[in-house]
């Protein structure tokens, strides 16, 4: 596979498709949304493992080289330097309790890092792409109507204080500690990786996570976001990096964050997390 920019692109215009597809599967699949309890505790539904067989199938048809690392089945690949990470439902949580901020993520990662990503929002009708820039647009009601996308980009910090998104299930003392440090202006709650893409598109302009995560949650929202002009930082202000099957894909403390500037601050704040 060519990486080139032109080639890049055209991935994450392929990759969003994949990712509206599987999103109108889970809109079908809605009223089935009764959990199973997976072995780490966390929740699945019919929905997760019909929209997993759906992108693993359209991945493997186009790309059937490249392993996919994916929620449902992730210790069973071990990814090489190029690789698929595919969350088929982001927010299981949300999705079974009847909210609509779930998302469907794919991302292509190359050398530790996303290159093209995808991330849909069914229930929302929002999708947004990235090879080498940002996208977004309406996830299309068939696979015959073509993806409608706009430029996406961050924008700066306001003046008068940040819009810091969080996670309306996920809250712990130690990301209140860093957000204490910040010029926190509003919070606003918002599940999945939707948090990455709304201040991708200049709707917000910090997340920050100091509880764990897996590479699958992250991998495509962080790409969408950085190329719209953010980034996703770790302690220490360094990006996060995605392979890492030694540590069973668990992501540290990290933030997402609109405006660059914010970077050194928030890398040293991530510190009280650890």
């Amino acid at each position: 596979m060519t990486l080139d920019p032109a080639s890049r692109d055209a991935l994450a215009l392929r990759l969003g498709e994949i990712a509206c597809e599987a999103g109108r599967l889970i809109l079908s699949l809605s009223a089935q949304n009764t959990a199973r309890l997976k072995a780490d505790g966390s929740p699945s539904t019919e929905a997760d493992l019909a929209a997993e067989r759906l992108i693993l199938e359209r991945l493997a048809a186009a790309w059937p080289d490249i392993p996919v690392v994916a929620e449902e089945t992730a210790e069973a690949v071990r990814p090489k330097d190029l690789f698929f990470l595919v969350d088929p439902l982001d927010g299981t949580r949300d999705f079974i309790a009847g909210s609509d901020e779930y998302c469907v993520n794919i991302a292509l990662v190359a050398a530790g890092r996303p290159v093209a990503a995808a991330v849909a929002a069914p229930a929302l009708g929002r999708l947004w792409v990235a090879g080498t820039r940002a996208a977004a647009g309406a996830v299309p009601a068939t696979s015959n109507e073509p993806l409608r996308l706009t430029p996406a980009r961050t924008r700066p910090a306001p003046a008068g204080g940040l819009v810091a998104l969080v996670s309306r299930r996920h809250g712990d003392e130690a990301t209140e500690q860093c957000l204490a440090s910040l010029p926190i202006a509003e919070r606003r709650t918002a599940g999945s990786a939707l948090k990455f893409c709304l201040i991708a598109s200049g709707e917000a302009d910090l997340y920050v996570r100091c509880g764990p995560t897996r590479e699958w949650d992250t991998a495509a929202g962080d790409h969408v976001l950085t190329t719209a002009g953010g980034g996703v930082v770790q302690a220490g202000g360094s990006p996060l990096t995605y392979g890492r099957h030694g540590d069973r894909f668990v992501n540290g403390p990290f933030a997402a964050l609109g405006d660059p500037s914010l970077a050194p601050h928030l890398g040293q704040s991530l510190a009280v997390c650890r």
